[in-house]
């Protein structure tokens, strides 16, 4: 073979490259729209009057996830998968907010913590690396982490709303989760930065719970903080 047609090859090689790559960033991008409007319906939670209808703004969280399967799906089809990681880097970002959402919808819905194979049921998507595209851990706590901001802010919201019980249950939350990131010896260092930040999550909620034991508030609500979800 001469050298320019050893060339030749390689260059169909990458244009062959470029094309998955582009195909992939199609798909990206309507998850990236679809995730989007998850996070508009619930962010509407954090208004005053959102508290009042959290179930039916779960529910339409989950009626656009259907759309998110059907993306995801389509998205497997687009590259071979024992590549996965070759092209893990379009969809990284993405797959940890829609991780994000559905853990906070579950959260929302049962106060529970979303386990990696129920996000990846919600998602459409494998557990094991295995089967194909999947959920790698380092994405499942990404999207863990960032569901912890959000409860932060919820837990501030909350006190607006005149719902003193829901921040000291999310601060009881939050404490778990902490600890059981405490356990996990972190060497992805992007994920180790979000983990620093849940110490300032955990430090926001207990000033939020402390302001309302000074009020006397929350031994008001002492009764649906320890039970009432």
């Amino acid at each position: 073979m001469s050298v320019t047609e050893m060339f030749s090859y390689i260059q169909g090689f990458l244009s062959a490259d470029q094309d998955v790559r582009e195909d992939i960033r199609k798909v990206v991008q309507v998850l990236e729209q679809t995730a989007r409007e998850i996070l508009t319906v619930l962010q509407s939670v954090h208004q005053p009057t959102g508290f009042k209808d959290i179930p039916s703004k779960c529910q339409r969280a989950r009626e656009l996830f259907c759309t998110v399967r059907t993306h995801m799906g389509e998205l497997k089809t687009k590259f071979p998968a024992e590549q996965y990681y070759r092209f893990h880097e379009h969809w990284r970002f993405v797959l940890q907010r829609l991780v994000f959402l559905a853990a906070f919808v579950v959260y929302l819905e049962s106060e529970a913590l979303v386990t990696r194979e129920e996000a990846a049921q919600i998602l459409s998507i494998e557990v094991q690396r295995e089967k194909g595209f999947h959920l790698d851990i380092e994405d499942y706590l990404a999207g863990v982490l960032i569901m912890a901001s959000e409860l932060s802010r919820l837990a501030v919201n909350s006190v607006t709303a005149g719902d003193y019980g829901r921040p000291l249950r999310i601060s009881n939350f939050i404490n778990e989760l902490d600890s059981g990131f405490r356990l996990l010896n972190l060497k992805n260092d992007p994920l180790r930065k979000r983990y620093d930040g849940l110490k300032y999550d955990v430090k926001k909620i207990e000033e939020v719970v402390y302001d309302l034991s000074i009020r006397g508030l929350a031994k008001e609500q002492g009764g649906e903080a320890g039970g009432d979800k």
